[in-house]
C-alpha cells in the first residue's frame, strides 16, 4: 500500500523539479528559498500547488520560510495541517 505522506511529497517534488527548476532534480533537505532555487513568483506557484494537491487552502499566514524551505518542510507543514 502507497504511503499517502509519501505520494503526496512525490507529487510536490515532480512539480518543483519538471515546472519550476525544469528538470533539475532536487534533494527532500536541499534549501530551496533561501539558496535561491525559487525566487517569490515560484513560491506562489509552490503554494497553490501545495494547495491543489492538499485540496485545501494555505493561509496567508502560513507562507513562512520554515514551511517551505526544504521537500521535508512541506511534508511536514501538509502533515500539521492534515491534523489540525
Amino acid at each position: 500500500m502507497t504511503d499517502p505522506r509519501a505520494a503526496r511529497l512525490s507529487q510536490v517534488q515532480a512539480f518543483i523539479e519538471t515546472t519550476l527548476l525544469r528538470g533539475r532534480a532536487v534533494a527532500r533537505d536541499e534549501e530551496l528559498l533561501l539558496s535561491g532555487l525559487l525566487d517569490s513568483l515560484a513560491v506562489m506557484a509552490l503554494v497553490a500547488e501545495v494547495e491543489r494537491i492538499a485540496g485545501r487552502p494555505v493561509p496567508p499566514t502560513d507562507v513562512l520560510i520554515e514551511n517551505f524551505t526544504t521537500l521535508d518542510a512541506i511534508g511536514a507543514y501538509m502533515d500539521r495541517q492534515d491534523s489540525a
